[in-house]
């Protein structure tokens, strides 16, 4: 994991260039792809997964060195050939796992993330899961187990193919000529994220659209039929932790209320959608119907409460990557209590972005305990031999946390609420 959270310490800054420019180009050219709270929403969601996955926050069905002592029928030699076969072999699990998200009920519920944003652009690729909580990912890799794929060059090249799939997730880039026929392009992609009927459940290779093509789940972006984002049942929330788990309540509450024994069971392996007729009649679920005229979601969000969102998203990335450039001197216990506070953070600030009231509640709680922290252990987590007046500064922040959680609740929030009332 710590190879892992090292390899973040350059791709984030990656990450975050691209999206300046793509949001930079949409200013100038006057077509902006981007929304303040939406795109809050998904560099938050992006945080989430990073410090989840980072942390090995998952139990591991089979990990792929067991495979690989088990089934190896022999072994590629480290040479051009293996990081090619790897390489495909790891694509073509992708699809495969791509598909199963997208087909089986319960295994959408770790995969409606990313989908949840009703824009499509560089940010809505960081709306990565948390709610994969059960790692089998290694199973779609018996092949290149049985080929004798070294665990090593599975490791390297995983996250790799990983970041690979961030920059095609633009409206700023046509088709592509030549290289539609054999890479995931943007124009492909967008059909991916699209609700249209003509578009949904197509289009799910990573890298390669080969996949696509063989196996009949291959869709052109057409011109007449413009592509419109997000999931049949909105999400209708900021909050990308809620956003996760949606789909999960869902399908407990399904489990619960039917009377068949049978659906209780087999509500979890339908395909995606598929819900009881007793229940369906029963507990009827808004769905969008018209795809070009839905109402999106927007949050009463001031000028304000943007500019904050903003500053709370900034400071939990400068957070997380401090985590990660001493992941080994704050230790596992450590890491967790630090990436708690920015877990609930993220929830405490995107819940206000939501106008909700009881956001106040988390941020206070939080920002208290964040200050009793730093009484307590007299430093935060090793910030003060890093940074002059460290615990100066990040008892500083979580006083402007529970200041700004009362203002936006009890005050701005009140105002606004007179003035749609006159």
């Amino acid at each position: 994991m710590e190879t892992y959270a090292t390899a973040l310490l350059y791709a984030i800054p990656f990450f975050v260039i691209l999206l300046t420019i793509e949001i930079t180009y949409g200013y100038f050219v006057k077509k902006q792809m981007h929304n303040v709270m939406d795109t809050v929403s998904s560099i938050s969601s992006g945080l989430t997964n990073i410090i989840k996955d980072t942390l090995g926050l998952a139990l591991i069905v089979v990990s792929y060195p067991f495979l690989l002592e088990h089934l190896a029928i022999t072994e590629i030699k480290d040479t051009w050939l293996v990081w090619t076969i790897a390489f495909v072999v790891l694509d073509f699990a992708g699809y495969w796992n791509h598909r199963l998200s997208h087909k089986i009920n319960i295994f959408w519920n770790q995969h409606v993330i990313h989908h949840s944003s009703e824009e499509f652009n560089l940010a809505c690729a960081l709306r990565q899961p948390i709610s994969n909580l059960v790692g089998y990912f290694s199973l779609f890799l018996i092949p290149a187990a049985v080929l004798g794929v070294p665990h090593m060059v599975i490791a390297i090249l995983a996250p790799i193919h990983l970041f690979a799939q961030f920059w095609y997730h633009t409206r700023h880039i046509g088709k592509m000529g030549w290289l539609e026929y054999f890479l995931v392009t943007p124009s492909q992609h967008r059909v991916h994220h699209a609700i249209n009927p003509e578009y949904i459940d197509k289009n799910l290779g990573q890298i390669l659209c080969v996949w696509d093509r063989m196996f009949g789940t291959f869709q052109e972006e057409l011109e007449e039929v413009p592509p419109q984002f997000g999931v049949l049942k909105p999400a209708g929330t900021w909050n990308p932790i809620i956003i996760n788990f949606q789909h999960l309540w869902r399908i407990l509450q399904d489990a619960w209320h039917t009377k068949s024994y049978k659906d209780k069971l087999r509500v979890w392996f339908m395909p995606t959608g598929w819900r009881p007729d007793d229940v369906k009649a029963k507990y009827p679920i808004t769905t969008i119907g018209d795809v070009y005229n839905f109402k999106r979601y927007v949050s009463n969000a001031s000028r304000g409460l943007k500019i904050y969102s903003i500053f709370q998203m900034l400071m939990s990335l400068a957070l997380m990557m401090f985590m990660f450039y001493n992941y080994t001197d704050i230790g596992f216990e450590g890491l967790l209590a630090f990436g708690g506070f920015i877990f609930i953070g993220i929830y405490g600030y995107t819940t206000l972005m939501d106008r909700k009231k009881y956001a106040v509640v988390i941020e206070v709680i939080r920002g208290m305990a964040g200050i009793l922290w730093i009484v307590y252990f007299g430093d935060w987590f090793g910030l003060n031999t890093k940074l002059s007046m460290g615990n100066a500064w990040i008892g500083a922040y979580f006083l402007i946390t529970i200041l700004a959680g009362i203002y936006f609740t009890y005050f701005e929030n009140r105002e606004t609420e007179m003035e749609m009332a006159a």
